[in-house]
């Protein structure tokens, strides 16, 4: 039972000594395990360093600091030299708070140290699936203590393990993953120390370059989850944190009336109401003029529930896949136009984060909104159109935000058919919980995203739903590098600080930058402060009392403006039946075609 593990008591510990410490146990030239390893406790924040398996032995540290992590067989060696020195077993037991242990290539030394923990037989290869894939669904334990946002979630994997645990377990082993009634990672006691042994020999490499741009846990699930979920939990002080799980529903298209397609809007909102989340409307600026005033005063009446984004300009094919600067400078400047325009007849506020139209995007779109007056960013994919576009790595996309576009933020979202599991590891990392859907998917009522958002919302963790400024704005990562000090990585150019304490606190404030020189002034609340630029990017610090909070606000250079160009009578006719036809395709083709699929009795396509 897990009650038998001091797991609490280890965290009182981590309270008493603020240095968290990993060390990676070698053996000789690193692995590309070990190498992994490194990558991803820097991704983390988390201080380590790489000691050589002698020199480990040697002794050195004084305080229970240490985070150990190597491989299966070389515990098996460590466990030796502890069998046969006092010393070395009192040292261990006094230095060590826990350790991360991963299987060797060689499954042999699994067995054994399953052996050794009393953690029944490993199985292999072929046997290891223990059946086909619709089998393949890993459960993650449901203790929010240790697995925090994952608890009690089902991971739909697309390979088989290549080695699991098979009962019966020994006393005082936990499984953390299963699969049916065996096990890819487990939580056992061995000489006073909590072992964490993942079955899988890789580890996820932060450096891999997606061909897709999207990072999918189904993919890569005993490579990344137990690993991550290790280190959240054991650098629990010095690891990077988010300030807080926010969620938003994003629903690219709809025009202000009382229905678009299968959105019903006074539907909705009462669904919305019933079941505590939040919905953006991503609205194409281009409709400034077409707004309902029923659906208006829907939308003012209920500004808890529902705001509204920019979603392109004209949303034409590409419109923002140039690469001219000052083209997609010129979008921008009409769509926020537009968008004010809409606020001033409306009284409607939007919220200033662009949605990209077909999410196509190119790296000088990105550098025309870093010098406009919107914040961030959001997009299902992270390849941008050019030729050839920068490479994607996994770690580009763990990151809270994609940063790798001009350092303006590009954050991710998922439609819900890609599974609670992708939501639940986004939440893990500090990533915003952003679904993203069209009007076909309240076709049923709406009953499958409400499903869907039940789902997430009965997490042991769950998010907290705003409108998509919030989100934004409160999507940052912090750690306390002491008491009283709290160190932030900024990614979008709006940042809420809030000192949740019962003290005042010192806020140093980083944000990534390669052009500093571009940055005209930095707002903490009204007031302007002084920064310094670093090899990273920016710093600044601030301090506030306990329970106050602040808006921070990184004001970008304003290119000059150039003579605006008008598309010229055709192009804007073409646009304007372009609109047309849209609302056509969703208000009677897709419908149609829905209900007529429906009458046939066909099964619809399962999204969730």
């Amino acid at each position: 039972m897990l009650k038998s593990l001091p797991l609490r008591e280890l965290k009182q510990k981590n309270k008493s000594t603020v240095t968290e410490q990993g060390l990676l146990l070698s053996r000789g030239e690193l692995s590309s395990a070990e190498r992994n390893i490194g990558k991803l406790l820097d991704f983390f924040g988390v201080p380590w360093s790489v000691q050589p398996f002698d020199e480990f032995l040697g002794g050195g540290q004084t305080s229970r600091t240490i985070r150990v992590f190597c491989s299966s067989e070389t515990y098996l060696e460590l466990v030796r030299q502890l069998e046969n020195s006092p010393e070395l077993t009192r040292r261990w037991q006094e230095n060590v708070h826990s350790a991360f242990i991963y299987s060797a290539e060689d499954e042999t030394s699994l067995q054994k140290l399953a052996n050794l923990l009393g953690s029944g037989r490993v199985l292999v290869s072929g046997d290891a699936g223990n059946g086909s894939k619709a089998q393949m669904h890993f459960l993650v334990s449901d203790d929010a203590e240790l697995c925090g946002v994952m608890a009690g979630v089902r991971v739909k994997a697309s390979s088989s393990p290549t080695a699991l645990l098979s009962g019966p377990f020994g006393r005082g082993i936990r499984s953390i993953i299963s699969l049916n009634e065996q096990s890819a990672f487990v939580l056992a006691r061995h000489r006073d120390i909590a072992l964490f042994l993942s079955t899988s020999s890789q580890i996820v490499d932060l450096d891999a370059e997606l061909a897709r741009g999207i990072f999918d846990i189904r993919e890569h699930a005993l490579t990344a989850i137990p690993i991550a979920l290790y280190v959240k939990w054991a650098f629990a002080l010095s690891c990077w944190q988010p300030a807080e799980v926010t969620a938003c529903l994003i629903i690219d298209d709809p025009l202000l009336k009382r229905s678009h397609g299968f959105v019903d809007f006074s539907e909705l909102l009462s669904l919305m109401k019933r079941h505590h989340f939040s919905a953006n409307i991503a609205f194409i600026p281009w409709n400034w003029r077409r707004s309902n005033p029923d659906v208006v005063r829907l939308f003012l009446d209920n500004s808890e529930s529902y705001s509204i984004s920019v979603h392109g300009c004209d949303h034409t094919r590409a419109e923002f896949g140039s690469e001219n600067v000052q083209q997609s400078s010129a979008r921008i400047r009409r769509a926020v136009a537009r968008m004010a325009e809409h606020e001033r007849r409306s009284g409607i506020h939007h919220d200033r984060v662009m949605v990209f139209p077909q999410g196509v995007f190119s790296a000088a779109a990105m550098a025309a909104l870093k010098q406009s007056e919107l914040i961030a960013a959001v997009n299902n994919d992270t390849i941008s159109a050019d030729e050839p576009p920068l490479p994607i790595t996994i770690s580009d996309v763990w990151n809270v935000a994609v940063m790798k576009y001009g350092d303006f933020p590009l954050f991710t979202r998922r439609y819900p058919w890609e599974g609670i599991e992708n939501f639940a590891f986004d939440a893990l990392l500090g990533k915003p919980v952003l679904l993203v859907i069209h009007h076909d998917s309240c076709r049923d009522h709406c009953r499958r995203l409400i499903d869907f958002i039940d789902r997430l919302n009965a997490s042991k963790v769950a998010p907290v739903w705003r409108n998509l400024t919030e989100v934004v704005r409160r999507s940052y990562r912090q750690r306390r590098p002491s008491e009283g000090a709290v160190e932030v990585e900024m990614f979008a150019t709006e940042l809420l600080l809030e000192n949740c304490s019962g003290e005042e606190e010192d806020f140093t404030v980083n944000r990534e930058e390669s052009a500093p020189s571009s940055i005209q002034e930095i707002h903490v609340g009204s007031q302007s402060v002084d920064w310094n630029a670093t090899e990273q990017g920016v710093s600044f610090g601030t301090r506030l009392k306990a329970g106050e909070s602040a808006l921070v606000k990184v004001i970008f250079k304003k290119p000059e403006i150039g003579r605006e160009e008008w598309n010229g009578a055709r192009s804007e006719a073409r646009i304007m039946l372009r609109r047309y036809l849209c609302e056509v395709r969703d208000n009677y083709v897709t419908k149609g075609k829905v209900l007529f699929t429906a009458a046939l009795g066909k099964k619809d396509d399962e999204w969730v």
